[in-house]
């Protein structure tokens, strides 16, 4: 499973990722979070059609636009993209 939190390198970008990293230890502590921030992280959103910032994809799909502090919406949101 690959995860990543794409964004400018903000705060809140920082939040998610943190947030992301925790959630994804709590389903296997063998994946691994990866944070792609500033031109690159930016060209990446564009590429996916995100109309936000921050945004965390799960196998190169939108899982979430925006940030959010509920860690079970970004669990449901990981397992939901993971098992499709």
């Amino acid at each position: 499973m690959k995860i990543e939190v794409l964004g400018s390198g903000c705060t809140t970008c920082k939040k998610l990722y943190e947030l992301t990293k925790k959630v994804a230890t709590e389903i296997d502590s063998k994946i691994k979070v990866g944070y792609v921030t500033g031109n690159e992280g930016i060209q990446k959103m564009i590429g996916l059609g995100a109309m936000g910032s921050p945004v965390l994809t799960v196998n190169d799909k939108i899982a979430i636009t925006g940030f959010t502090p509920d860690s079970k919406k970004i669990k449901a949101s990981i397992l939901k993209i993971a098992k499709a």
